[in-house]
């Protein structure tokens, strides 16, 4: 790796799934005030809302939507409003 084209702050940062629990560590320039303790070493801290081990395209847990249900039951609850 060539020398000085890193930023000052690359450096290893704990990333946290605060739906699973989930933490993996990689190198980031990530501002963060929090920390977090793995395997008795501590690092930088960022949480985040979904990630590849929640996202439902990743785990083939995808939900299936009806939409043309919802739809319809939509249109048949306001019918008495048309004209």
């Amino acid at each position: 790796m060539r020398k000085g084209i890193h930023p000052e702050n690359y450096r290893l940062v704990a990333f946290k799934d605060m739906s699973n629990d989930e933490v993996f560590l990689t190198k980031s320039t990530a501002n963060t005030k929090e920390t977090l303790e793995v395997d008795g070493v501590e690092y930088p801290l960022v949480k985040l809302e979904i990630s590849r081990t929640s996202h439902p395209f990743y785990t083939g847990k995808a939900k299936l939507v009806d939409t043309a249900g919802r739809i319809d039951k939509f249109k048949n609850k306001y019918k008495k409003f048309t004209k």
